[in-house]
């Protein structure tokens, strides 16, 4: 008997295939250069198990974006699971996402550098998404119980994991020099004295 070596991946493991697929093709040629044949093709499926999963290329990135984001929202929330204070969480968040970033840079710079806004419109801006509700909440606690200043949540925020942010975006663009984990003290120190009462 002559059984075939290559797997035929069926529901969930089919439709996991096929968002890490995207993920790929949409990072090296970007959204509007990839279309649903070239996720087919590279995946490996019927065009028919694609669309038995997504409505089209559009629905196929909401569906990989809200992965990636609930993803980061898990990542964020276990890594201040057992943590105290402002302080003490923002420095657990900022490790967390200097660790995707140099651990998933497809997934990240997905979530944080590609224009959602141009292929889906109806989505929400990335700051109201939860992982940066996370944050701000995280800030906003802090000025509450006395360790952050009276400022404007969002400005607090903005201060706290702005600089984080955009050093996650360096890495991804290949314009750091040195590990972006060698710049964590110095991150973390820099935001907190821009914050703190």
């Amino acid at each position: 008997m002559v059984t075939s070596s290559k797997t035929v991946l069926r529901g969930e493991a089919l439709k996991a295939n096929v968002l890490n697929t995207a993920l790929k093709l949409f990072s090296e040629r970007g959204y509007f250069n990839t279309s649903i044949h070239d996720i087919r093709r590279a995946a490996g499926v019927s065009i028919g198990a694609i669309y038995h999963h997504f409505r089209n290329k559009e629905a196929l990135a909401k569906s990989l974006y809200e992965d990636l984001l609930q993803q980061m929202d898990q990542a964020i929330e276990a890594a201040c699971f057992d943590k105290r204070g402002c302080l003490e969480k923002s420095r657990a968040i900022i490790e967390k996402m200097f660790s995707l970033t140099l651990e998933q840079p497809r997934h990240m710079q997905f979530v944080l550098l590609a224009q959602h806004r141009e292929y889906l419109p109806d989505e929400a801006p990335i700051c109201s998404s939860k992982p940066f509700q996370t944050m701000k909440t995280v800030v906003l606690e802090g000025i509450e119980a006395g360790e952050v200043r009276d400022l404007e949540p969002w400005v607090a925020a903005t201060a706290m994991f702005g600089g984080a942010l955009r050093m996650m975006n360096l890495q991804l663009d290949g314009a750091l020099e040195r590990p972006l984990t060698e710049y964590f003290d110095e991150v973390v120190d820099c935001a907190w004295r821009g914050v703190k009462a």
